[in-house]
C-alpha cells in the first residue's frame, strides 16, 4: 500500500452489496542468502548414507567410470538445508501466491494439488524409463489414452507426446513437414515457411532452424493477419503456414479457413500453433479449419505447472497423411497390451529421450478427465469472460490503450499499450510491472518484437475470480496514478519486493554470464582482483 493510501472502513452490509478491491499491505521477505555452495561447512551431514552390504560382490566398474575424487557437494545439516530453501521460497511470487494474470501468452492457471499427489505416488515417481514394457502397462495406457483425448480435442488422427515443451512440439511439426516434402521429392523447391508477426516467435525460429526461409506477415489496420499479404507470399516455394490463432493480441482470425485453403491450393501444409487454446476448447478445433498439424502446450492449456520454465510437456497432432513421420517410438495397442513401436522407417526420429515427460502427462490426463467435455468448454468460456471483464476494467485506467480491433472483444488475452502513459510521464511498461511487485503481483510485458509500444500482455484464464480481477485492476490503477503524481516512486521501484532491476545490457554481455557455480566464483574473484 502506498504511503498516502488510507484503508476505508465499510460495514459488512456495504461490503456485501458493493465490494471494493483493496490494495493489500505487502512486504516480501528479503534474505541476504549466499549460494548453497558457499554455505557448506566441512564435516556436516544431512543424511548418513548406508555403507554397502559387505556380503555383496563389489561392482566391477571400468576405471574410466570410477571417481578419483569425491563429488564437490555442499556439506550441510538438514536444518541448514531447510532454512536455506525456505528463505529462498519466501523471496518468490507465483501462481499459488499471487494473482498471476500478468503472464500473458503463458496461460498461468491453478494446478489442482490432487494431481501432484498422483505423480508423487511411487507407482509414478519411482518408474524408470528403461523398464520393460510389461512393467509399465499402466503408464503406457495413460499416455495412449491422453493421446486419444487430444485427438478428440484437436480433431487430428494421431498424436505424439514425446516433445518436451511447446517449442519442441513446434520443431517436431516443422521436422515432419520437412520429411513429408522430402519423401515427395519437393524439399529443394519448397523452402519457404509463412508465419505472422503476432504468432509465437518459436514458429519462425523453428522453421529457420529446420533450414527454411521465413516470410512474416504483418497485421492489417484492424490487427488481423493480412489475407492479401498471404496471397502475395504464397507460391510454389511455400512449404507451410505456421500460425497462432488467436494470436498473442487475443484477436481471433475469422478468415482462418481462407488462409488454410489458400496455402493448400498452392500445395503447402498448415500447422496450427494451439498454445493459446485456452479460450477455444470445445468450441473450435484445428481439423475443423482444415489444418494438417497442430500442437499444444500441456503446461499451459492443460494445467500442468510451468515449474519456473520446466519441465514442460508438448503435444504434436497430425492427420493420417503425416502420421508416418511422427517421432518414434509411438505407443500402440494391439488389443491386449501396450507397446513402444520403434519400427517406423519414415519417422523423423526421437525428439527427446524416452517417451515423454510422464509426471506432466499424468497431470494433464487427470485435469482433462476431471473436467470432461462439458468442463473443458466451461473452462474456455470462463477464460473468455474473465478476459473481457478485465479488458473492460483496464480500458478505464488513464494512460492505457488497446491497439487494434477497436471495440471488439478478445478471446483469452489482450496486449495492451502504456504508450500514452510513457509519453506523459516517462515511465516504461517494465517499470509498471516492477512497481506492481510492491503490491504482491507482477506482469510480463511481451515477447519481441515490440510492435505494440510499451506493451502489457494480460491473460486471466478461468482460474481467477471477479474479486481477483478487480484487485489486479486496482493495482494497475494505483501504479498508473503514481506514475502521473509521484513519478519517482515508480522509477525507483520495487521498494517492498526482493526483485531487482536487471541492467539492460546484462544478457547481451558475455562477461555477465555465469552458467555454473565455478563460472560464478571465477568471475567474482576476477571482479575483486
Amino acid at each position: 500500500m502506498s504511503a498516502h493510501t488510507t484503508p476505508v472502513s465499510v460495514s459488512p452490509e456495504e461490503a456485501r452489496i458493493a465490494p471494493k478491491p483493496r490494495l493489500r499491505r505487502f512486504h516480501q521477505a528479503s534474505w541476504d542468502e549466499d549460494l548453497i555452495f558457499d554455505l557448506s561447512s566441512p564435516g556436516e551431514r544431512g543424511v548418513l548414507v548406508p555403507r554397502p552390504d559387505p556380503s555383496l560382490p563389489e561392482p566391477e566398474l571400468p576405471a574410466a567410470l570410477r571417481r578419483t575424487h569425491a563429488p564437490a557437494l555442499p556439506e550441510m545439516s538438514q536444518q541448514q538445508v531447510l532454512r536455506h530453501y525456505l528463505r529462498l521460497s519466501q523471496e518468490n511470487l507465483g501462481a499459488d501466491l499471487n494473482i498471476d494474470v500478468g503472464q500473458g501468452t503463458c496461460t498461468m492457471k491453478y494446478s489442482p494439488k490432487v494431481n501432484d499427489q498422483f505423480v508423487r505416488d511411487p507407482r509414478i515417481s519411482a518408474l524408470h524409463p528403461l523398464q520393460d514394457e510389461d512393467t509399465v502397462q499402466g503408464v503406457l495406457q495413460t499416455v495412449h489414452d491422453l493421446e486419444g483425448l487430444l485427438k478428440e480435442i484437436s480433431g487430428m488422427d494421431r498424436v505424439s507426446l514425446q516433445p518436451a515443451a511447446g517449442s519442441a512440439a513446434i520443431y517436431t511439426n516443422i521436422a515432419m513437414i520437412r520429411a513429408y516434402f522430402a519423401a515427395r521429392g519437393e524439399l529443394d523447391q519448397r523452402d519457404e515457411v509463412i508465419t505472422t508477426i503476432f504468432s509465437h516467435p518459436s514458429n519462425a525460429a523453428c522453421a529457420k532452424t529446420a533450414g527454411f526461409k521465413v516470410i512474416t506477415l504483418h497485421p492489417d489496420a484492424d490487427g488481423y493477419p493480412d489475407i492479401e499479404a498471404l496471397k502475395a507470399a504464397v507460391g510454389p516455394r511455400t512449404a507451410a503456414l505456421m500460425i497462432t490463432n488467436p494470436e498473442d493480441t487475443g484477436i481471433y482470425n475469422p478468415r482462418i479457413e481462407e488462409f488454410v485453403r489458400t496455402v493448400h491450393e498452392a500445395g503447402g501444409l498448415c500447422s496450427y500453433d494451439q498454445a493459446n487454446a485456452n479460450g477455444i476448447l470445445g468450441i473450435t478445433r484445428a481439423r475443423d479449419a482444415g489444418f494438417d498439424l497442430c500442437h499444444f502446450n500441456l503446461h499451459k492449456t492443460f494445467s500442468t505447472p510451468h515449474a519456473c520454465g520446466g519441465p514442460a510437456a508438448g503435444a504434436s497432432a497430425v492427420t493420417e497423411d503425416l502420421a508416418p513421420y511422427l517421432p518414434r517410438p509411438t505407443i500402440d495397442f494391439d488389443g491386449e497390451r501396450y507397446h513402444l513401436n520403434d519400427d517406423r522407417p519414415e519417422s523423423i526420429g526421437k525428439m527427446r529421450p524416452f517417451y515423454g515427460v510422464i509426471p506432466n502427462l499424468v497431470r494433464a490426463y487427470a485435469w482433462i478427465m476431471a473436467l470432461g467435455a462439458d468442463g473443458l468448454r466451461a473452462a474456455a468460456e470462463t477464460a473468455v469472460l474473465n478476459n473481457n471483464y478485465l479488458l473492460h476494467k483496464v480500458r478505464q485506467i488513464h494512460g492505457v490503450s488497446v491497439p487494434y480491433a477497436e471495440g471488439r472483444p478478445r478471446v483469452e488475452q489482450v496486449r495492451y499499450s502504456w504508450e500514452r502513459l510513457y509519453e506523459d510521464t516517462g515511465v516504461h511498461s517494465e517499470e509498471i510491472g516492477l512497481r506492481a511487485a510492491d503490491f504482491g503481483t507482477h506482469y510480463w510485458t511481451s515477447h519481441h518484437p515490440y510492435l505494440v509500444p510499451e506493451p502489457m500482455t494480460l491473460e486471466p484464464t478461468e482460474s481467477y475470480t471477479r474479486a481477483d480481477l478487480d484487485e489486479f485492476a486496482a493495482i494497475l490503477t494505483e501504479v498508473a496514478r503514481e506514475a502521473y503524481e509521484s513519478t519517482d516512486t515508480v522509477h525507483t521501484a520495487p521498494h517492498r519486493s526482493t526483485i531487482h532491476r536487471v541492467r539492460p545490457d546484462a544478457l547481451e554481455d558475455p562477461r555477465t554470464w555465469a552458467v555454473s557455480y565455478r563460472a560464478y566464483r571465477r568471475k567474482v574473484l576476477d571482479a575483486r582482483s
